[in-house]
């Protein structure tokens, strides 16, 4: 190690261990490294990497990385939002101008039960700049707030949204729509016995209202684990994979539904309508994945600039003994696979609770500016033991040729870490900011012993290059 890496590694540490005792007053951790270098280790150097420190986060476990946090880092106009979890418990929020290093930061009154990596924050920045966040579920009772002006780390105190389907709630997701609108996504009830709630915020009453308090249906005998997607059309893509009971081994098959009206009217990839609420029978299926496959659920999904829909997860083909990412794609006629097969370790998905896994949960990213007639481009995010558990990155460069490559984006480990991004920079600039936080995750509930890690965003202009 050169003497100049081991002296900006100590200047870290020593500014980690400042801030986690000055969190509650310092107004901006992330000022004193401008900004630090993340290693890249397969990159040209002109590559466009970096990455901005923070503060210190909880990392006993994955509550801070975990793939379904909508959104983690959000950004409205040229302002920045971030949102986790301090070594303390407490819910930290902050922001910054896009293109600067420094951070304002503010600890909230709120803290999460950590403990649990399923109650993770999710945040989100409505058309006229308030910021709404949700935090610290697993068939919880709503814990919601939003801020008190325009741009604001302050937060409301805890309040319902509509006041009825709210005691059981579990993956809460925000979603922007294209006139500053929101949509709220949830689970009410348990793993494998669950219903999807939809509501929508209008930004101009500033209230909420139902769309559809079951908008797919577990009949009491199963649950959709989604992922959704707004495009730039303003459609809303949905899918997600059905599970039977809390067994991660009984996730099946990759359904699909689409709205054209922000979430009122939902129809298949066919433009056949759907009478609602959607149940397993009337559900579309994309793919054919059956039980026992090592398919994951809650992964991420996006479209084209025709609105095509594209979904990235991960599952163990027929005849194979090694889960494979994969990426399906709706060609405008029927569904597609592009399978990634470059992992060589066998895994078995079983149990319940979040596991310890060797790979994350991908998230995707499709260039949004390529015409029709253009090679399709897109981005699967993931982490992988076999890679050294670094932000790694699967560069497609033609969809339907089946062109990719891989490449790391960062030289450290980031231990049990999902990624999770900033939705709207990518859909306005197609310019990639992750949340990234070396992190750890027991099989099951539960906190290893690890120390608190530094909060990073990693900044990434992909399709520049």
């Amino acid at each position: 190690m050169s003497i100049q890496r081991f002296q900006r590694q100590a200047l870290r540490i020593f500014l980690s261990l400042l801030c986690s005792f000055t969190l509650g007053t310092l107004a901006a951790c992330g000022t004193a490294l401008s900004p630090p270098d993340l290693a890249v280790s397969n990159a040209a150097a002109t590559d466009s990497i970096s990455s901005v420190d923070i503060a210190p986060g909880w990392a006993s476990n994955s509550v801070n990385a975990v793939v379904f946090r909508k959104n983690s880092l959000v950004s409205h106009g040229d302002t920045q939002f971030i949102a986790f979890y301090d070594p303390q418990r407490r819910v930290v929020l902050g922001k910054r101008q896009l293109g600067s290093s420094a951070w304002q930061l503010q600890v909230t009154p709120y803290s999460g039960n950590v403990d649990d990596a399923h109650n993770s924050i999710s945040i989100m920045v409505d058309g006229a700049g308030f910021l709404h966040m949700a935090w610290d579920h697993h068939n919880h009772v709503l814990r919601y707030a939003r801020s008190l002006s325009h741009g604001s780390l302050d937060l409301s105190e805890k309040m319902p949204m509509l006041g009825r389907d709210e005691a059981a709630v579990s993956y809460p997701e925000f979603f922007r729509l294209p006139g500053g609108d929101l949509l709220f996504f949830y689970r009410n009830g348990g793993s494998g016995r669950g219903d999807l709630v939809l509501n929508r915020y209008d930004v101009g009453s500033q209230q909420w209202r139902r769309l559809h308090t079951r908008l797919i249906d577990g009949e009491g005998r199963r649950n959709a684990y989604w992922q959704a997607f707004v495009d730039h059309l303003g459609s809303v893509h949905l899918s997600w994979v059905w599970r039977d009971s809390p067994d991660v081994a009984s996730n099946q098959d990759m359904a699909y539904a689409r709205s054209h009206d922000g979430g009122l009217s939902w129809e298949t990839s066919s433009g056949a309508p759907y009478a609602l609420p959607i149940s397993a029978r009337t559900a579309e299926v994309a793919w054919q994945i059956p039980p026992g496959s090592e398919l994951i659920n809650q992964t991420s999904m996006s479209a084209d600039s025709a609105g095509r829909p594209y979904i990235a997860s991960y599952w163990r083909a027929p005849g194979s003994a090694v889960p494979q990412y994969q990426l399906l794609y709706f060609t405008g006629k029927a569904w597609a696979r592009l399978p990634l097969d470059f992992r060589r370790s066998a895994f078995s998905l079983s149990g319940q609770g979040t596991k310890a896994i060797p790979i994350s949960r991908p998230q995707l990213m499709v260039d949004l500016h390529a015409g029709p007639a253009d090679a399709q481009k897109a981005l699967l995010i993931f982490r992988d033991q076999e890679r050294g558990s670094k932000v790694s990155a699967v560069v497609i460069t033609d969809v339907k040729r089946g062109r990719w490559h891989l490449r790391d984006l960062s030289e450290q480990s980031v231990g049990a870490w999902e990624p999770s991004f900033d939705s709207e920079l990518w859909r306005r600039a197609s310019v990639l900011h992750l949340f990234v936080q070396d992190v750890q995750q027991l099989d099951g509930e539960g906190r290893g012993d690890g120390a608190p890690s530094m909060v990073q965003v990693l900044q990434w202009q992909p399709l520049t290059q």
